[in-house]
């Protein structure tokens, strides 16, 4: 919990505690009475063996320490408690007729943060042992902010990275290493380029080398969406915010938010809106979308196109005899026959309306789409759905028309579907349970036949 702490000359005048170190009891006395009267709460050894348990045992803040004594000398006393992990932080002010540079010298390198003079000038003495303290004071507030701060770093949810201007990571924070993978410091001296898509990296890097050039031109570079590479080689998706911080030298603070879950569920909803809720194969709308996409690269690669349009043979009199329960089921039975006869990236199978199935099979000529669909027919056949009024068969039954065309930039998606639907209803005038194929004309061509003509 954190304390406010007061205004630094009124602690030190209330609270500080005093360790008055000194052999000689004239000494002592006059020190810890002109102490007391500064308000300081005091304490009195005469040994610097004497001077090591009460340091150890109430923390002073402050000592003051006489060099010459009999036994352990001030020196030496000073060597211990800065080895001691309880009294190493604690000032030291050393009292010393030995005044010669050496001496001087010597209790700096040994730790101490003052050295005066004897005899001793007692408004001297005040005003050195209030400026240590006060120093102490702002030095613990200071502490006390740094350790606040740590603390709030190593506990937020966010990752943290500390990235310098040639792009190496200094610091991360325990939630980053946790989002990425690493053990702690693991990530420490590792280039961005590490965990980055090798442009997004140089971006960064341009961009550390525009602030470095000019900060007060550079804008802070914001929030973007970045995948980030796993130890484990996968990959998360996280937000990462940028912002610089000039000290000695350019630092980049970067702000994690993982954002998989967010987008996980986003991609969920962009799946939901392209999949049949009832037959989970593509609905209308992807259909279209992909037939348009794979309508475009026919047409630069000059690669046969073919659409397979399906529908079930009675159907309605079959959802009238059985029931629309039964009739959701039938459904899905075909819609997983049909889907599982496209087997290629470039192949979609769709329930493009009622009992209307559409499959598209891209760099397909009109001999392969028929065999495919004789396929499909067979495959439906096969799984024996019982269809009790049908005059047809005592099966489910489908029946199926074809076409194929290579597009030009005079054709569209609609003359195909023209042609696959004519050659359906072919098939249905025909008897059903069958397949019929056409190979549409061109409007490209048909265009070039009709200027030769003239």
């Amino acid at each position: 919990m954190f304390t406010p702490v007061p205004h630094p000359i009124l602690a030190t005048r209330r609270d500080a505690a005093i360790l008055i170190v000194d052999d000689a009891p004239e000494n002592l006395s006059a020190l810890r009475k002109l102490m007391v009267q500064q308000g300081y709460q005091t304490f009195v050894a005469t040994s610097g063996e004497r001077a090591l348990k009460i340091a150890r045992r109430v923390h002073p803040d402050l000592i003051l320490l006489d060099v010459v004594m009999p036994g352990m000398d001030g020196f030496e006393t000073c060597r211990q408690l800065k080895s001691h992990a309880a009294t190493q932080r604690i000032p030291v002010i050393f009292m010393s007729a030995r005044t010669e540079t050496e001496d001087v010298v010597a209790g700096f390198d040994i730790g101490a943060v003052d050295y005066i003079s004897k005899p001793l000038r007692m408004a001297e003495v005040c005003a050195r042992v209030r400026t240590q303290l006060q120093i102490r004071s702002k030095s613990e507030t200071q502490e006390e902010q740094a350790e606040r701060l740590r603390t709030i770093v190593e506990n937020m949810a966010e990752g943290l990275l500390i990235i310098e201007a040639d792009g190496r990571i200094q610091y991360t924070n325990p939630a980053c290493d946790q989002y990425l993978g690493y053990q702690e410091n693991e990530l420490a001296g590792r280039a961005i380029g590490d965990l980055l898509n090798p442009l997004v990296a140089q971006e960064y890097l341009d961009y550390f080398d525009r602030y470095a050039a000019a900060p007060e031109t550079a804008h802070s570079h914001g929030t973007r969406e970045v995948i980030i590479r796993h130890r484990n080689g996968s990959s998360v998706c996280m937000d990462l915010t940028l912002t610089p911080m000039y000290l000695r030298q350019p630092l980049f603070i970067g702000l994690l938010h993982d954002i998989t879950h967010h987008k996980q569920s986003e991609d969920a909803l962009q799946r939901a809106a392209m999949v049949d809720p009832l037959t989970k194969i593509a609905n209308r709308r992807h259909f279209d979308t992909f037939l348009e996409k794979e309508w475009q690269r026919a047409m630069r690669s000059g690669q046969p196109l073919s659409l397979v349009v399906l529908d079930v043979d009675h159907f309605k009199l079959y959802n009238d005899t059985l029931g629309h329960p039964a009739g959701d089921a039938c459904l899905q039975q075909v819609a997983q026959a049909i889907a599982s006869h496209a087997l290629r990236p470039t192949d979609l199978a769709a329930r493009y309306g009622g009992e209307e199935f559409v499959l598209l099979f891209a760099e397909t000529d009109g001999d392969s789409a028929h065999l495919l669909a004789e396929s499909i027919r067979a495959h439906v056949e096969s799984l024996q759905i019982p269809h009790p009024r049908s005059t047809t068969s005592a099966w489910l039954t489908v029946s199926i028309g074809v076409a194929t065309i290579v597009p030009h930039q005079l054709d569209n998606t609609e003359s195909l579907f023209v042609a696959a639907d004519r050659a359906m209803y072919v098939a249905k005038e025909g008897g059903r349970n069958q397949v019929q194929a056409t190979q549409t004309g061109s409007a490209a061509m048909e265009a070039v036949k009709a200027l030769v003509m003239r």
